[in-house]
């Protein structure tokens, strides 16, 4: 298995290839739709299922657990972007929600790479000793929930990560692990980071697919009828149908 080091050098060299930088919050879903090479669907898995990925030569998809939460769904990417660009011997990989039961080394590798691609080591220890003011082990509750917030992590993963890099106790991070939603509302954050997609953003597909499927119609490779059932298949009635968000549209 890897060391700590070598999976945040690789997560910093994809954010770089992909145009951004190590220092400051990442958004996973900008970042994967203006990746040409990727298809993301979301869609409602088991509890114990987090996501998917799926490599068919050139074509890559990510499946996300859309009944996660909002940060865990962000993880998820991040790990299966480590399956996708760093682990060359598999078609398809099936990934669980336990960070800490995790024993398969390339889920260790993939999950330690996830963290450190939203929050690569530096940015990390910077904002804890130069925005928090903060030294190891001197971390409450309010400075958890301030880094999640940054860092866009969910509570599971950040805990997991800050006592991996030493920064809390294993024993501290237990009690912090009730009251997630409440300790977040009482700094002003809203919830979202803890809560899953809503029910009418549960089914979704974007990237590649839409793509292909805009680009075949325009070549008049399928009929307007194959290209509606490719994006009904993809769950993308939306672009069918039109919604109502089109109806309230306005030039701005």
């Amino acid at each position: 298995m890897k060391e700590k080091i070598e999976l945040n050098s690789e997560a910093v060299i994809l954010r770089k290839k992909f145009g951004e930088d190590s220092n400051s919050p990442i958004d996973v879903f900008s970042f994967i739709h203006n990746n040409d090479d990727l298809t993301i669907v979301f869609y409602p898995m088991s509890n114990r299922m987090s996501g998917i990925c799926i490599r068919d030569g050139e074509n890559k998809i990510i499946g996300i657990n859309s009944i996660s939460t909002y940060g865990r769904q962000r993880f998820t990417i991040a790990h299966e972007l480590y399956h996708l660009y760093f682990h060359e011997d598999f078609k398809s990989i099936v990934c669980f929600t336990d960070l800490e039961m995790n024993k398969d080394p390339q889920e260790k590798e993939a999950d330690i790479f996830a963290s450190y691609f939203l929050a690569p080591y530096e940015a990390l220890s910077y904002f804890i000793k130069n925005k928090l003011g903060k030294e190891k082990h001197k971390l409450n509750i309010e400075d958890v929930v301030k880094i999640e917030q940054n860092f866009g992590i969910s509570r599971q993963a950040m805990l997991w990560r800050l006592v991996n890099d030493g920064y809390l106790s294993y024993e501290k991070a237990e009690t912090m692990k009730n009251g997630i939603i409440a300790s977040a509302r009482r700094l002003g954050y809203d919830d979202e980071l803890y809560t899953p997609s809503p029910e009418d953003k549960q089914y979704a597909t974007f990237g590649k697919y839409i793509k292909l499927a805009e680009e075949l119609k325009n070549k008049d490779a399928i009929s307007q009828g194959k290209y509606e059932e490719l994006l009904l298949n993809g769950f993308r009635s939306d672009i069918v149908y039109g919604s109502n968000l089109d109806k309230e549209e306005v030039y701005d």
